[in-house]
């Protein structure tokens, strides 16, 4: 239930949605909100933390119930991406490898690599990451430089990456590299590594100083002559991977979305209980009209990027994976977010601007939203394709 919208409820939502969003905000206000400065100032979550999700449930909602996945419907990660942000968390990974790695891994692996990762993936033994941006390439996926040349019964792959979240803790990364350089699109691959200590020419690199979710670890990792099984291939055949990365950016799309909703419904909640505490002049801050207007307008903003996403969301569960329907919905929910978590920073004054406030850390996060899994430039490119 939504506490800035009590009787709200989306089409898609039944009640194993919200039994999950009542146990999925239990478990993240108790097991992470408290830890978020903590894990700012070390630059990542806690390893152990990630057990605890796969203990909770809370890696494997939409996987098959045989690798001890929960079986549900996109709305089960929907419902954990905005009890991310309604717990306060910028640290935690989760959408990266849950919502959006895993699926690249069930959708695409043929049954050994499913039943080899996927129960690993689902209890939190296997964190996931995946290796697409590089310095000189972002939207553009089809211009990697990273290669992987077989040779015999392995890749040998060179190249590097950056701004890659769960960079430190990754057990798990699928790839983004040439298999054929001749090829442009057509040579493209998914070629997932096991990072462990046994694998030679893998590298970490540093953890990167980004604006905000400063306890997300996000780095630059390199390989050299780096040496991964052509078993560890997703898909049937080489060449494939421009398309497989195209094929679920629609649901990439949408998690952030989903959880740019949760973002702007906290911070709406987090100003209406600031400006109900506060006192100015004698009396609280939510008695003057003008904070009483704006606070009004941007609960009917947060609302309006809600109704938005669900719309969106429940498209995707009735089969309609359209891309131009997940864009408007990261262009509206990030763009809207943005603006909102900006205003409520208002309410706070100097407080709104130090990071031991969830206002600060949420209006630092918000930001990248506007650019990672596409930016809004690319989205209303997307969008325009379809009028």
């Amino acid at each position: 239930m939504s506490e800035l919208f009590p009787d709200y409820r989306a089409t898609w939502e039944t009640d194993a949605h919200r039994d999950l969003r009542k146990h999925a905000a239990e478990f993240l206000r108790k097991e992470s909100t408290p830890n978020q400065e903590r894990w700012a100032a070390q630059h990542a979550v806690d390893r152990e933390f990630w057990n605890k999700l796969g203990d909770a449930g809370l890696l494997g909602l939409d996987l098959p119930e045989e690798y001890g996945g929960a079986g549900g419907d996109f709305g089960f990660s929907a419902v954990v991406a905005e009890e991310l942000a309604l717990a306060h968390d910028t640290s935690t990974g989760w959408i990266v490898h849950s919502p959006i790695v895993a699926h690249y891994i069930n959708t695409y692996a043929n049954d050994e690599q499913r039943q080899r990762w996927l129960p690993g993936i689902i209890n939190g033994e296997k964190v996931l990451a995946i290796a697409m941006t590089e310095p000189g390439t972002g939207s553009d996926l089809q211009a990697v430089k990273t290669t992987a040349i077989r040779d015999g019964d392995h890749y040998v792959i060179n190249g590097s990456k950056t701004f890659i979240s769960n960079g430190t803790h990754c057990d798990l990364l699928v790839i983004v590299a040439k298999t054929d350089p001749s090829q442009g699109a057509a040579g493209v691959s998914l070629i997932v590594a096991e990072t462990d200590e046994k694998l030679k020419g893998f590298e970490r690199g540093r953890v990167l100083e980004k604006v905000g979710q400063h306890g997300q670890d996000t780095r630059e990792l390199f390989f050299s002559d780096m040496r991964v099984p052509v078993a560890n291939l997703l898909g049937a055949q080489e060449g494939l991977g421009f398309y497989q990365l195209m094929e679920q950016l629609a649901r990439e799309r949408l998690i952030i979305a989903s959880l740019c909703a949760g973002l702007a419904e906290s911070a709406v909640l987090e100003a209406i209980k600031y400006t109900k505490e506060r006192e100015a002049f004698g009396r609280p801050l939510i008695k003057f009209q003008h904070n009483k207007f704006e606070l009004a307008e941007l609960k009917a903003e947060a609302l309006s990027i809600k109704t938005t996403v669900d719309y969106c969301i429940q498209s995707y569960i009735d089969g309609n994976n359209d891309p131009a329907t997940a864009s408007m919905a990261k262009l509206i929910a990030a763009d809207k977010a943005v603006d909102v978590v900006d205003r409520c920073v208002q309410f706070f004054g100097g407080y709104g601007y130090m990071m031991e406030y969830p206002i600060a850390r949420a209006y630092a996060a918000a930001r990248v939203n506007k650019i990672y899994g596409g930016t809004s430039e690319i989205m209303k490119e997307i969008i325009s394709r379809s009028l």
